[in-house]
């Protein structure tokens, strides 16, 4: 199969039409689509990963549980600003929160987070 494709050269921003070509006997199958419940949950996390504050809370997580007195000494902003993000956090899957006492210990619910914060934060550093 044969077809015109329309690009944009990163230079000038002008449009150009190339040709992309279909080898039936090469093509690789498109990728299976987990289904619309999973794709909507996948973004309810990545939307809840998508500020700088949850990132470093995420990040300061991953090496231990932390108070929320832990993460304003650490991040060096507000007490309620933590607490809001942790809510972020928390109503997502993100983390959980365990009482001690008159503190509660907020930790991640899962490494695969962490991961996904680590990846995107060298990504960006790369840059």
């Amino acid at each position: 199969m044969r077809g015109r494709v329309q690009v944009s050269t990163a230079d000038t921003g002008d449009l150009e039409f190339t040709e992309h070509n279909h080898d039936p006997f090469t093509t690789t199958p498109p990728a299976p689509v987990p289904p619309k419940a999973t794709l909507d949950a996948a973004g309810e996390i990545l939307r809840a990963l998508a500020a700088p504050v949850r990132i470093a809370i995420v990040l300061q997580l991953r090496e231990s549980g932390r108070c929320v007195h832990e993460l304003v000494e650490a991040l060096g902003v507000t007490q309620p600003l933590i607490s809001q993000h942790l809510r972020v956090l928390k109503a997502a899957g993100v983390v959980r929160g365990e009482r001690n006492g008159r503190e509660v210990l907020y930790e991640l619910v899962d490494d695969h987070l962490a991961h996904i914060v680590v990846d995107a934060v060298a990504h960006a550093e790369e840059g």
